[in-house]
């Protein structure tokens, strides 16, 4: 299976984004699915938010914490990362990731290409 992102772009501080992730396989409805992300200077990537594969639980990093919201929608394959209250340290790179077990720190079963979310004045 393959996972394909969008709905990334350039928004003020403030501002709203929605990313969109639908996966080519409808196996992906067994992972547990989420949003890794990489921001500029970094060398790393960092867990934004994931979803069981039926729909819960929902783990947050903390600075996603009152502010994302994911959700998935197993009959479209999709999963989606509603983001508010943007920061300019928001900025980066977003990886939709898949994982049978969880998503976290180690490189996951599959991972999309990533989209560029830059928030900027």
């Amino acid at each position: 299976a393959r996972l394909v992102e969008s709905g990334g772009g350039s928004v003020q501080p403030g501002g709203s984004l929605t990313l969109s992730c639908v996966a080519t396989d409808s196996i992906i409805r067994l992972y547990v699915m989420g949003w890794r992300r990489q921001v500029p200077g970094s060398q790393r990537r960092e867990t934004v938010a994931s979803i069981g594969s039926g729909g819960g639980p929902k783990r947050y990093a903390e600075f996603a914490q009152g502010r994302f919201n994911i959700s998935r929608d197993n009959a479209k394959n999709s999963i989606e990362l509603h983001m508010n209250l943007l920061k300019p340290e928001d900025t980066g790179v977003y990886y939709c990731a898949a994982d049978r077990e969880a998503i976290g720190p180690h490189v996951p079963d599959i991972l999309g290409r990533g989209i560029q979310v830059t928030v900027s004045s």
